[in-house]
């Protein structure tokens, strides 16, 4: 009754197993973080480009638009106007400014997937005691 595939491994097969199956696990999380920071990269970078020619724009349009309102208005009204769009812009700024201070603060955490990931493993590591 002696088969030889029933005797059970040794403690360098297993320990060699365990090696095995903790690298593979090691190199699947790192596969994972690479395309996460690759991902945000691209996400940041895609995010300046578009900030970059949002802002050219608008300080293109706001400058003609301030030049020509300031024009319409009489010469000794000018400088008025110009102090009244001065408060304007004043305002959009303190706005813009707390609106990015509140996107920055509720950004999620890069790597979430792969701290997730992680925290799965430990768990079931955890679970095998």
């Amino acid at each position: 009754m002696n088969n030889g595939d029933s005797k059970p491994p040794t403690l360098t097969e297993l320990a060699r197993k365990v090696a095995v199956t903790g690298f593979a696990a090691l190199h699947n999380r790192g596969e994972l973080l690479q395309i996460e920071l690759q991902e945000e990269k691209n996400r940041v970078v895609e995010l300046f480009i578009w900030a970059g020619a949002v802002c050219f724009l608008s300080m293109l349009f706001l400058l003609v638009l301030t030049a020509t309102v300031i024009l319409l208005f009489s010469a000794k009204y000018r400088v008025y106007v110009a102090g009244a769009f001065c408060l304007v812009y004043l305002a959009g700024a303190v706005l813009a400014f707390l609106n990015l201070k509140a996107l920055i603060k509720s950004a999620s955490l890069p790597l979430t997937d792969t701290m997730a990931e992680v925290k799965k493993d430990r768990e079931w590591l955890e679970s095998l005691k």
